[in-house]
This record gives structure tokens, sequence and C-alpha cells, in this order.
């Protein structure tokens, strides 16, 4: 059972302004940069590096690396929901004012559909992503992610070759990969590679001239209504302020 000390040491880590700031903006899932959490915040990026190391250490933050990029989540869906709980409380007072957040490439294209090395990334990405956890044909967590039965039979019936992959390969068979842009997952690994190669060759997609940009094709909107059961990768809507 948590001490007194403890409840009071977790709660300090709530009051104060630029840290609680930096917590709601975590609140809608995706994964962000000390000088994005700084930008909500108000703060210096200096400063928000030691508020955002407070919170790491408490354990109520989780960093990600991408590359050479570090990114901040929250650390478990407890922390959530004692989030969505103290929101509640607050909005009984006074409505959450949040400065606005514009994180990934500004370029539309890039962030509707783009590769990610050799995967599908953007808004595309993602959304095959959770169409696939969806229909029960992958499950994913942080690090890792699974192909079920049922997307064994959903990948042969696609047409989607990862499972002829050479069993001496290393490379896992489905990783969840953090997107730019979405600040959530797509598909990386052989499963990923795979939906992405199986899309240029259907001609799902389309690559554009000096840029990892991808164009979806008629085709496209087509296969991912029928196949994923995708309408459009449309923009995610923002959380509802509180």
């Amino acid at each position: 059972m948590a001490t007194t000390y403890q409840i009071a040491e977790i709660a300090a880590h709530f009051g104060e302004p630029a840290r609680a700031a930096m917590l709601a903006a975590l609140m809608d899932g995706r994964a962000l940069t000390a000088t994005e959490l700084a930008g909500v915040a108000g703060i210096t990026p200096q400063t928000a590096s030691t508020h955002l190391a407070r919170l790491t250490d408490a354990r109520l933050l989780r960093v990600e690396r991408q590359g050479r990029h570090r990114y901040h989540r929250l650390a478990t869906p407890d922390v959530a929901r004692m989030l969505e709980g103290v929101m509640q409380l607050a909005s009984a007072r006074e409505p959450h004012r949040g400065l606005p957040l514009v994180v990934g490439p500004r370029d539309s294209a890039l962030r509707t559909a783009r590769t990610c090395y050799d995967h599908l990334a953007g808004r595309l990405g993602v959304a095959i992503a959770d169409a696939l956890v969806q229909a029960g044909a992958i499950e994913l967590d942080d690090d890792a992610g699974l192909v079920t039965e049922r997307g064994i039979a959903f990948l042969r019936r696609a047409g989607i070759g990862v499972l002829a992959a050479a069993p001496s390969s290393s490379r896992p068979l489905c990783r969840p990969c953090l997107d730019w842009s979405e600040r959530r997952f797509h598909l990386a690994g052989k499963l990923g590679a795979s939906i992405c190669r199986h899309a240029l060759e259907q001609r799902w997609v389309l690559r554009l001239p000096d840029t990892r940009a991808l164009e979806i094709t008629t085709a496209g909107r087509t296969a991912l209504r029928d196949v994923f059961a995708i309408s459009e990768p449309h923009p995610p809507s923002p959380p509802a302020r509180r």
C-alpha cells in the first residue's frame, strides 16, 4: 500500500504548471520531443529537459529512441488514467487552455503517406497498422509484434508473401515503429516491408520524385477499402481540450 509520502511525491509532479502542461500534451498517445513539449509548456528546451528528467525518474514518463531523436510518452496506462481523473476534476473549475501543437513534417504529402526505410509510414502506415490490430490479424505492444493465426490467413488472402521469407533471416516478422508525424505506431519488420513492397508492386501507391512521399492511387484507395477496410487515411481528430 502506498505511503502518504509516496502519494505526496507523485502529486508534487503535477503541482508545477509546466510539468502539468507537458503531461497533458501526452494524453493523446503521441510521443513528443523535449523541444515540442517545451513549446507546449512555454518554457526553454533546457528547462523542459530538467522537468522531463524528473518525470522520467518518477516513472511517469518513459523515453524512446528513434534514430537520433528521443521521444517522451506516458509510462503506463495507469499514468494516463490518473491524469484523466485530475483533468476531469480540473475541468469542473476552469477549461484547460493548451497551446496548439504541430508535429512532424509540414509537407502534407509526407504526412499522408511516405516510406520509412522499407515500410509504409505517415497516416497511411498508421491506418494499416490500426486496421490489422482491429481485425485481430496482429498484436502490438511497445516493443514487439505478433502475427496471429487469423493474420496468417488474412495475409494469404491478400497475396502478401511475408511468410515465405527466408527462415534464416534474423529480422523480426512484425515490429512496431514509432511514426515521425503521427507519433503512433506503424509496422516495420518483414511484415511492414512486405506490405510496402506489395503496395508498390500493385501500384496502390506511387513514389513521388525527389521525396519519400507516396501518392495513393485510385487502385490504392479501392484496395485500402477492400483489403484493410480503410476508407481513407484521414488525419486524427484533435484531442478534446479539458
